[in-house]
């Protein structure tokens, strides 16, 4: 199944200790490269997110955004700094004695000013991974369902411009014979204004018009071309994992067969089918630039 490289999951995991939420963004990217936006004490789960993460994501920039309330009690201390207190004192001291104004000595005083008293979080999770991992996991199966519903959507757009670049090519195959003959004719024609009441030199007809068939003759590139489809359609019904690299070596060598074909055809509609081909196939690239 293909699967694209955006998609969206998101996920809320709580009990008596802990409440902790995720969301993961994704967006195209030709290499997996993953980024969390969290809190310090989460970090050392960062390298298990990330294994968990990569058993699920091969491609694409991947953001995690992660909180994590502590509900245990306790989870929060007072911090008095003495020292600091101290220094307070004796510079109101000091500026009371200089100024010849009474120090303020209500301890309220003291204590309002900056960092004398502090609220500090508890750091260590005890216990936090258990949870974390459900919630990564739930996000990551919504998360996957958005990747691989946009995949069908994709498989389904693929599937219809191949059968429309088979319809081109098996028109080119038709009109390959009408294009040498239409030569013949045209060279004839020419021959006998030239030559007038004589009789042109069927021989030398003959050799001319087999010149120019070999000299447009695209049938090769026909067969690959309709090879390369083959293989694309079977690429994208059997796909069991990343696929958009090989499939984007295909499109590639469809281009490359088109313009070749481009070179050798020379007629209006066969031109005019190339032009067709060659938007499909340009379609396909930009597609295929949305799938792991």
């Amino acid at each position: 199944m293909l699967k694209s490289m955006t998609g969206f999951g998101a996920a809320l995991r709580e009990d008596e200790s802990y409440k902790i939420s995720i969301e993961i963004k994704a967006v195209n990217q030709r290499f997996l490269e993953t980024s969390f936006h969290m809190v310090h004490p989460l970090y050392p789960y960062e390298d298990m997110m990330r294994r968990q993460i990569r058993g699920i994501v091969a491609r694409g920039k991947v953001d995690v955004f992660l909180t994590c309330e502590d509900k245990r009690p306790q989870s929060r201390s007072i911090r008095v700094d003495k020292d600091l207190a101290l220094a307070y004192h004796q510079a109101l001291d000091d500026l009371s004695d200089f100024l010849h104004l009474a120090r303020p000595d209500e301890i309220m005083d003291i204590a309002s000013y900056p960092d004398v008293i502090r609220m500090e979080e508890r750091q260590e999770l005890t216990g936090v991974e258990g949870p974390l991992r459900e919630a990564l996991s739930e996000a990551l199966r919504q998360f996957d369902a958005m990747r691989q519903a946009e995949g069908r959507h994709i498989e389904q757009d693929f599937l219809a411009r191949i059968d429309r670049l088979a319809s081109c090519v098996t028109r080119l195959r038709e009109l390959a014979p009408s294009i040498v003959a239409s030569y013949r004719q045209r060279l004839q024609e020419t021959i006998k204004e030239l030559l007038g009441s004589h009789e042109p030199d069927e021989t030398r007809l003959i050799q001319e018009t087999a010149i120019y068939a070999d000299k447009v003759n695209y049938t090769e590139e026909v067969v690959r071309l309709g090879s390369h489809f083959s293989q694309f359609r079977a690429i994208v019904s059997q796909a069991q994992g990343p696929v958009g690299r090989k499939l984007d070596f295909l499109i590639q060598e469809m281009n490359r067969e088109t313009n070749t074909i481009a070179s050798k055809a020379n007629c209006t509609e066969a031109a005019q089918l190339v032009v067709d081909m060659k938007s499909e196939i340009e379609k396909l690239r930009e597609q295929v630039q949305n799938i792991e």
